[in-house]
């Protein structure tokens, strides 16, 4: 039974009262939710709508069902109370203590076996001519934690990745290397391989633009100058040389791409994402244009005087957009349509989730658009998860001037930063080196993750690091130290009884004993879950699960530090009950922060 299941009991006992009370045939669709948190109660009943049936006015009617459904439905609902034409009824420790029971028996709770759909997340989708930085981390992060989260609600999902790895940008970094390199390689510089090239691409800016301010200085107006700069003309050129498959250009562009994909791979492993498949835009970027010349010739797109092809979408509340440039060329726009119905070929997605940030957003809305206008039904699966950007407290980052904050250093900073707060709190005393290191590494990424997550997907975000790393509040060390020291508890009850299963859980260790009111209002939390993690992939939305850890964490400690679990006055019974009961918490926690890709220390 989840929150559901309990709000549809309740609902089956308010209509029996109301066929019984008002003899109705066929009684009306109830209204039953959840309790305001400032009203006593767990459900309320809005009894408005049954008037009719009752004849009488909406705080009798809701009196008269209250005490029928206290009366004949006792091991549900215990007590009731009415305001105004609102009926809210508190349900029964008997009740809570059965839902406990079901907890103990579903290891799987919340999740899903097989909902049936197949779904595709595109996230990441880094340029080859730097490396990922603090605007790629949440991309990363919410693509990753998404598919976990559709994974929990049955779905089979496909993770990729889109490699932007041509283009004028790349070039730019390849003609500086040549320009200024010396030969230098990983190897022989000790860089990863896409920060090698990254400082590339931060040379080139730096010679164009002194090679702007140089013809500006000789007379000519700056926008002709960013045109004729002798490096830009060149890039052009070498961009040129590779689309005809120049054998000197293209090995230059495979062996520094070698590079990049290395040193990717390294800072995908660091921030625990993965992928089922990578795509390469150097593989992808003509496709699409077949599609759209078939478009043309089925009426559905025009060509303009200079043969460029176009969808006219002023039909639709929105512009002509350019899908074939006049020498038949083609725009990002021609590579994702192509893209999006050669992976629907492959795969038979039902939904295709592209994680992409908010400037975007026109981009997507068109590309469902035109998909639909070509007569795809499968379009209407398409969904473009927007977000916001990540700004620190210095303001934007810009990566051609080589200003952005570096993803791997992020990461080393965060898990340093996490072992100097938890030694200085003292909470990683007695612990070996390689524990210590362990523990900081799954505090740094933790605090990282969580922070980043927290937030809703659309909100632009202010990220601060020290911030994220506070073991009180709302974080991820906070959240990680409560199913920590559950952890601790279980270890310390196994050392301390004769029997080894002292802290397992089990049905036989919440059975006879019913919960007191604390314990309850845990019990609702853990009811929760199923919902929250339905909510999630409805919205796909990590934040969700992320405020139901923080509140089951927040009100575990509340509980604990009213419920001694292991003093020697605590009888046996409450014990056992407090010690499963702790267990399930801990259990609920490792899997809502799972879904965040967050890993949980055993010890903190």
């Amino acid at each position: 039974m989840d929150a559901m299941n309990a709000e549809n009991t309740v609902k089956e006992c308010c209509e029996r009262a109301v066929a019984a009370l008002y003899g109705a045939d066929a009684v009306p669709e109830l209204q039953v939710a959840k309790t305001r948190k400032e009203f006593q109660g767990d459900y309320t009943l809005v009894t408005f709508p049954l008037l009719k049936l009752s004849r009488k006015s909406p705080e009798e009617t809701a009196r008269e069902i209250g005490g029928w459904v206290r009366e004949h439905c006792a091991e549900t609902v215990g007590d009731f109370n009415v305001i105004k034409g609102f009926l809210n009824l508190s349900l029964t420790p008997q009740f809570w203590g059965g839902c406990l029971g079901m907890l103990v028996q579903s290891p799987n709770y919340g999740f899903v076996c097989d909902a049936g759909k197949t779904v595709m997340v595109e996230y990441s989708s880094p340029n080859t001519n730097k490396p990922l930085h603090l605007g790629h981390i949440r991309n990363n992060l919410l693509g990753y934690s998404v598919a976990r989260i559709l994974e929990a609600n049955g779905c089979n999902v496909l993770k990729v990745n889109l490699v932007n790895d041509r283009g004028i940008h790349i070039c730019k970094s390849m003609l500086a290397w040549l320009r200024f390199g010396g030969g230098e390689t990983p190897e022989s510089s000790g860089m990863k391989g896409d920060h090698l090239v990254g400082k590339y691409y931060v040379a080139f800016d730096q010679a164009y633009k002194a090679e702007i301010k140089e013809l500006v200085a000789g007379g000519m107006d700056e926008e002709t100058a960013k045109r004729e700069a002798p490096i830009m003309r060149e890039a052009q050129e070498m961009l040129r040389r590779w689309e005809a498959k120049d054998p000197e250009i293209y090995g230059l562009w495979e062996r520094m791409n070698g590079w990049v994909y290395e040193g990717f791979d390294q800072t995908y492993r660091a921030m625990g994402v993965s992928f089922d498949k990578v795509y390469y835009e150097s593989n992808t970027y003509l496709l699409g244009k077949e599609l759209v010349r078939k478009g043309w010739d089925a009426g559905v797109f025009f060509r303009k005087e200079d043969g460029s092809v176009w969808a006219d979408l002023t039909g639709d509340g929105l512009d002509q957009k350019l899908l074939l440039r006049g020498d038949g060329t083609s725009v990002y726009m021609t590579q994702d349509l192509g893209t999006a119905v050669q992976r629907h070929e492959e795969y038979g997605f039902d939904d295709m989730i592209y994680v992409v940030g908010n400037e975007q957003n026109y981009h997507f809305q068109v590309l469902k658009l035109i998909l639909k206008k070509l007569g795809y039904a499968w379009s209407d699966g398409i969904f473009h998860l927007s977000y916001g950007m990540v700004e620190l407290p210095e303001g934007k980052m810009k990566s051609r001037e080589g200003t952005v904050v570096d993803a791997d250093d992020l990461i080393a900073e965060m898990v340093d930063t996490a072992r100097g707060v938890a030694v200085e709190a003292g909470k990683l005393d007695g612990l070996s080196e390689e524990e210590v290191a362990e523990i900081s590494r799954m505090v740094g990424l933790g605090a990282l993750k969580y922070f980043i997550l927290k937030v809703d997907p659309k909100k632009t975000m202010l990220f601060d690091p020290r911030e994220s790393i506070d073991f009180n509040g709302n974080t991820g060390p906070f959240i990680q130290y409560t199913y920590a020291r559950i952890k601790s508890l279980e270890r310390r009850a196994a050392e301390g009884s004769s029997d080894p299963s002292a802290a397992a859980l089990s049905t036989e260790a919440v059975a006879g004993r019913m919960p007191e009111p604390k314990e309850i209002e845990l019990i609702k939390h853990l009811m929760d879950f199923a919902a929250v993690v339905r909510q999630a992939g409805a919205e796909f939305s990590p934040s969700v699960v992320a405020a139901y850890a923080y509140d089951l964490a927040k009100e575990f400690n509340q509980y604990y530090h009213d419920y001694p679990i292991l003093k020697a006055d605590v009888p046996a019974v409450d014990r056992t009950f407090r010690l499963a009961l702790a267990a399930l918490v801990a259990d609920t926690l490792g899997r809502a922060m799972g879904l965040l890709g967050i890993e949980m220390p055993q010890r903190m």
